[in-house]
């Protein structure tokens, strides 16, 4: 029997107890997502938290467009004398276009005068390419890893579990912080360290690599169960291999857990950002993050004489992140395979 052949047989053999096995098989003609999505969308708060999602998304996306319309950018300063000595001087009145005027959208920041509006969407675009790709990297290697020690089993299972233990005990910011300028370092030394890219690439790695444990034990647990099941046998009969079990009959059925934390570790990954950037290890100054912007308003005591220079980056953080648990709260209950079926 050829390698399609086997295939074919144990992906028919495989649909008919896969459909009773897995918690989120067809219900009523609807797939797992198009069950998932007619409970989200009966939801309010759901709705609202994946629209203001999207708006998040498509607002970094089109931050150069919308920083054209606006006629601004997010590096060119003003460091005239209205700019430093009304913030210098006490008792001097603030400028009125360091508010959100029509020539700068949210205002200006004060010290250098870059206007505020261009540095946040740029900012987004950062904090959601560092949460993005680092949460790719850790759900790649929590599913792998996870599939692996529950279908494999004896000392497999042993020394990925040992390694999982090992990872959750780690104090993680302690370590992200301690090892972010060391990497940062090496990749200096690279073709590749030049411009943003170093800070970027320093915080995807790290966050991504130190973000995997949690999510293989849960996998690992689904696992146990469903390499049990007798789709999997079927496959195993027919001589299917291990690679074409896991990623054919395995991984598929832990799905559903696989996106519920992707969902909840992206927001957890926009306030690591964040806080490593406020903390000067991550992204610096020039390159716009919003926590870059936190530390620039707190280290300069902007906060005291232009609050306003505060509020805007945080306003954006907490909408951003609160947004992302709605909705992976949302996800989760609509994957719930408890919850009845619409």
């Amino acid at each position: 029997m050829t390698d399609l052949q086997t295939d074919h047989a144990v992906q028919h053999r495989a649909t008919p107890a896969q459909a009773d096995a897995v918690p989120a098989p067809l219900a009523g003609g609807r797939s797992l997502i198009g069950t998932a999505w007619l409970r989200i969308r009966r939801s309010r708060i759901a709705l609202a938290s994946f629209a203001v999602v999207i708006a998040i998304m498509l607002f970094a996306i089109l931050a150069p467009v919308l920083v054209a319309i606006a006629g601004t950018d997010p590096f060119t300063t003003n460091t005239g004398p209205d700019v430093l000595d009304n913030f210098m001087t006490p008792g001097l009145p603030l400028p009125g276009y360091m508010y959100p005027s029509a020539e700068h959208w949210l205002g200006i920041e004060p010290g250098l005068g870059r206007d505020l509006f261009a540095r946040i969407a740029y900012g987004a675009q950062v904090s959601l390419v560092i949460a993005l790709l680092s949460t790719v990297v850790s759900v790649v290697l929590g599913t792998i890893l996870g599939a692996a020690a529950g279908y494999f089993g004896g000392r497999t299972d042993m020394i990925i579990s040992r390694i999982m233990d090992l990872f959750l005990a780690f104090p993680h910011l302690l370590l992200v912080l301690s090892l972010t300028p060391i990497l940062q370092s090496r990749l200096r030394d690279t073709p590749l360290g030049s411009g943003s890219f170093v800070p970027i690439a320093s915080l995807v790695l790290i966050l991504g690599f130190f973000g995997w444990a949690y999510l293989a034990r849960v996998v690992r647990g689904q696992v146990l169960s469903i390499r049990e099941q007798e789709y999997v046998e079927a496959a195993k009969a027919y001589g299917a291999s291990h690679r074409t079990i896991i990623f054919k009959q395995i991984i598929p059925n832990v799905a559903g857990v696989v996106l519920v934390y992707a969902t909840m570790l992206i927001p957890t990954n926009i306030t690591a950002e964040a806080a490593i950037s406020f903390l000067g290890v991550g992204v610096k100054d020039p390159t716009p993050s919003w926590g870059q912007m936190l530390n620039a308003a707190q280290a300069g005591n902007w906060y005291l004489s232009d609050p306003w220079f505060l509020a805007v980056p945080g306003f954006f953080l907490v909408i951003t992140v609160l947004a992302f648990n709605l909705l992976g709260d949302a996800v989760r209950d609509a994957l719930d395979p408890k919850a009845s079926r619409g």
